[in-house]
């Protein structure tokens, strides 16, 4: 196992796909609910994250290279994606990339999304938890793996964050009343701030490729 790699990676990985900062959004969405029915739906969301980051992660290259875009591009333009996110997260924004727009809550609420399936897919795991930072996030560090162990690293660590969000959101009545607001905005803040080392990195990895003179 590559532990430099992994480390990277599932600083990045975690900092955007931070089971505790999706948590209120799951209560807000849940409201009413009983505590079984909470848990069924985060079941139901795990597994459609699950399904979608294994996905991106083995097709994710494949489909950028259709659109003949490098991979060293992509990881100019996944930093800055992750950078902006990362702002958001130390202003205590809420991140629009991973979030609905107004328009689409408007027809939401209109329509008969309601349902527990709807939930489970559209909003929570796509676009709050797999959003266009997890997505890029995923191809760009797919992308360098090299070697078994850090096909291992790979794994093990997008499996770590799975877990860690089935958990979080399997319990999340219960947390939801241990976790306080000053805590959820530290949280954000260190997240944020480790996301934007990790982005600024990125770029300039991705840079230095795409123009030599910067070496």
């Amino acid at each position: 196992m590559d532990i430099v790699f992994a480390t990277k990676f599932l600083g990045a990985l975690f900092a955007i796909m931070n089971p505790f900062i999706n948590l209120p959004i799951f209560l807000s969405l849940t409201t009413g609910k009983t505590i079984a029915e909470q848990r069924s739906l985060a079941l139901a969301i795990s597994l459609c994250t699950a399904v979608m980051c294994v996905v991106i992660s083995l097709a994710g290259g494949y489909i950028i290279g259709f659109f003949g875009v490098t991979i060293d591009a992509f990881r100019v333009a996944g930093g800055l994606v992750l950078l902006s996110i990362a702002f958001s997260m130390l202003n205590g924004q809420p991140i629009t990339s991973h979030e609905r727009g107004e328009h689409e809550k408007r027809a939401d609420n209109a329509g008969d999304e309601d349902t527990d399936d709807g939930i489970a897919f559209y909003p929570m795991t796509f676009p709050m938890i797999v959003g266009p930072g997890t997505i890029a996030t995923l191809i760009i560090y797919a992308a360098q793996v090299r070697g078994a162990a850090q096909y291992v690293s790979f794994g093990v660590v997008l499996l770590a964050t799975l877990l860690a969000l089935f958990v979080v959101l399997f319990f999340a009545a219960s947390i939801g009343k241990l976790l306080s607001a000053k805590m959820r905005v530290v949280m954000t803040r260190l997240m944020g701030m480790i996301l934007a080392a990790i982005a600024v990195e990125m770029v300039f990895a991705g840079a230095k490729v795409m123009l030599p003179g910067l070496a």
